[in-house]
């Protein structure tokens, strides 16, 4: 989906994982530059891992420094922030070029992760957890 911001044309894409969600946009350009909620990428995610994660649908597809990412993220923990943001990135880039989804599914960056956190059961301690059982 190509839309115009400012007289500025961008590639859009939503990526979620748990309970973040990321607006990614990604602007042509060869600035190797991501923002993610306007500050830089290593101010926003300081670990290198959460940082490789982020970039890798721009590595696998070999257009690292042809795009200026722009991300909105929020909720979650860090973790799944950066995965949501990937998960952004590999759709905008879909929305760029389709010839690009065979590289991006066989990475598996574009399978929305599903898996959340069970919800609580009454008479448990945990979703899951029973209380200890004593026989005496």
């Amino acid at each position: 989906m190509v839309q115009e911001d400012a007289k500025q044309e961008y590639y859009y894409g939503t990526g979620k994982r748990k309970t973040s969600i990321a607006k990614v946009r990604l602007y042509l350009g060869n600035r190797d530059l991501i923002k993610v909620n306007d500050k830089p990428l290593e101010e926003a995610f300081p670990w290198f891992f959460w940082q490789v994660t982020i970039k890798k649908p721009l590595e696998v597809t070999g257009s690292l420094g042809r795009f200026h990412v722009v991300a909105q993220v929020k909720g979650g923990g860090v973790s799944s922030q950066a995965q949501a943001i990937r998960h952004g990135v590999a759709r905008a880039l879909l929305a760029f070029d389709e010839g690009l989804r065979v590289p991006l599914r066989k990475f598996g960056l574009l399978t929305r992760d599903s898996r959340i956190k069970e919800r609580k059961k009454y008479g448990l301690k945990r979703a899951r957890r029973a209380p200890q059982y004593t026989k005496r």
